[in-house]
């Protein structure tokens, strides 16, 4: 890792869901699912930060009880990558690495796998994680992203639908998205200033915003076991998750 480079992680922790109001407070295990989100987060050891993200004032006062800095922002933005442009109006940093705040599964030895190892922090980067997926049910649910890239980790094209088709034959690893990803600032600047093209406003996915105007997003496998939070029947998968593979871990927070 490039000693010189100031990398903070941001947690996006919106309040105002209607599908699943104040989600990132759903209890799993006996603790607010941001805070494991945080925990995770905070065992980054490149990390010269962490902040939670919230338009929340209820999600802000939980998590300042639980020792995290938090950053409060417009209730009017449309996504997480807005609200990340907004924190970088207020914290300098070199990268900003976004850990979408309903992967409470997602450990830090795999949130470190976005960051690159070397990078020019004054031009546009941006990357993703991606993973396997282990059950063919999967690939046609409709609330899990399918993500197709080329030979080079470049992504070409992501989807609700499975793809790519497997017309040809059935000798295909489908990936899908896991909420963590790697921004500089000229990328969440160009993010910002790039209106919403019609294949995003179609997909209702914010990755389309760079792959519409052909700038290169990377997606780099994980190799790891996401399962993000979408409605309160995902909670339980999560619990059974965390209880099987290991045990709850302690944190001592400071």
């Amino acid at each position: 890792m490039v000693i010189s480079m100031r990398i903070v992680g941001v947690i996006p922790a919106r309040g105002g869901s209607t599908r699943f109001y104040n989600k990132p407070l759903a209890n799993i295990l006996g603790k607010p699912m941001v805070r494991w989100v945080y925990q995770h987060s905070r065992e980054v050891e490149c990390f010269e930060e962490v902040y939670i993200a919230t338009d929340s004032n209820e999600i802000k006062t939980v998590c300042e009880n639980f020792g995290a800095k938090v950053i409060m922002t417009s209730k009017e933005h449309d996504t997480a990558t807005d609200r990340l442009y907004e924190v970088s109006q207020q914290i300098e940093a070199d990268l900003y690495v976004m850990i979408n705040g309903d992967e409470p599964a997602i450990e830090a030895n795999d949130i470190v796998k976005c960051i690159p190892v070397d990078f020019n922090k004054e031009e546009f980067y941006v990357s993703n994680l991606m993973t396997d997926f282990t059950d063919p049910v999967e690939v046609v649910d409709t609330s899990n992203l399918k993500i197709v890239t080329n030979k080079d980790g470049i992504c070409l094209f992501i989807s609700r639908s499975p793809i790519p088709f497997p017309k040809g034959g059935m000798n295909y690893a489908y990936q899908k998205f896991v909420g963590v990803g790697a921004f500089t600032k000229k990328a969440l600047q160009y993010y910002h200033e790039t209106p919403r093209g019609p294949i995003e406003r179609i997909e209702e996915n914010d990755s389309f915003r760079f792959i519409e105007n052909r700038k290169d997003i990377y997606y780099i496998n994980a190799h790891c076991k996401t399962i993000s939070v979408d409605t309160p029947k995902d909670i339980e998968k999560v619990e059974e998750y965390m209880l099987e593979s290991g045990g709850i871990p302690v944190y001592t927070l400071k």
